[in-house]
């Protein structure tokens, strides 16, 4: 189980208040309106994420049950954690994802991860190899699940093949400024395969607040949209990912409280179809073909 909106804690490492009893009230925040999901992955804050994650579930081990942990791996960062590396890498080698999942688990206080995801497709993938070693981790009830991240149709189906268990998401960049999953196949796939769709970066990387031609463009419609409810556009961006008939679930990180408490807004907009495509014209600067 994915929540339709999952709490992104990919800048947790980048508050300024890193303590325990403040990643403690993001938690409620997001488990008070329902938002059960957390993303993680290894590499997220320098390797910091998970840990700083892991205190508040080492402080209060119920909060376990009430939410679902997904991370990822096989990104290699050069990092001072790491001092002998020599560039970044890709590993999706047995002994590197056993590696990184034991760290997670350490990290996060957990004896399990709801879903474990390859981060990026690789190049030197031994799919066989790689597609065992996490069948032997939902075997081993290390991970519920297992899934990728930017991967392409048949890249997840190479991968798919020599599983035993099914890779339940994939997760793709996906926002008003970035539609290629609308167009390239890519959701029309893992909804014939049964996979779950997770947007990350529905806010292009916060590019709809910047001075583009397409933000500024889209950015009226997306205000337009936000005066029924919050006026917060980047709900009315999110929103827009939500009409998808695919089920997207759509990944938001924030680390200020009070958005945190509004995100579940987002859910309760209907943007009607002419709306929808009026917002994907004025993106893309002209109209669809």
């Amino acid at each position: 189980m994915i929540s339709q909106l999952v709490y992104g804690v990919w800048r947790l490492a980048d508050d300024s208040n890193t303590s325990l009893e403040h990643v403690r009230a993001k938690i409620d925040r997001c488990l008070d309106q329902g938002i059960t999901s957390f993303d993680h992955a290894d590499i997220y804050g320098d390797y910091r994420c998970e840990a700083l994650f892991g205190t508040a579930l080492k402080a209060d081990p119920s909060l376990r049950q009430r939410m679902q942990l997904i991370s990822k791996c096989d990104i290699a960062i050069t990092s001072d954690n790491f001092p002998k590396r020599r560039v970044k890498f890709y590993d999706t080698t047995p002994a590197y994802i056993e590696a990184s999942l034991e760290q997670s688990l350490l990290n996060l206080n957990t004896d399990y991860l709801d879903s474990l995801l390859i981060h990026r497709p690789d190049p030197l993938m031994d799919y066989a190899q790689t597609g065992a070693c996490l069948d032997a981790l939902i075997d081993s009830g290390k991970i519920r699940s297992a899934g990728v991240s930017n991967f392409e149709a048949e890249d997840w189906r190479l991968l798919q093949m020599h599983m035993r268990h099914p890779l339940v998401t994939n997760q793709v960049e996906m926002s008003v400024l970035q539609r290629d999953a609308f167009t390239n196949g890519s959701l029309s796939a893992m909804q014939r395969d049964g996979m779950r769709a997770m947007a990350w970066s529905p806010l292009a990387g916060g590019a709809i607040f910047g001075d583009s031609a397409a933000a500024m463009r889209v950015r009226p419609l997306l205000e337009a949209v936000a005066s029924d409810f919050s006026g917060r556009i980047d709900l009315a961006a999110a929103a827009w990912l939500l009409q998808s008939p695919a089920n997207v679930a759509v990944v938001m990180g924030t680390n200020n409280l009070d958005r945190i408490s509004g995100l579940s807004d987002a859910l309760n907009v209907s943007i009607d179809r002419e709306t929808w495509f009026e917002i994907w014209t004025a993106a893309a600067g002209q109209e669809v073909p």
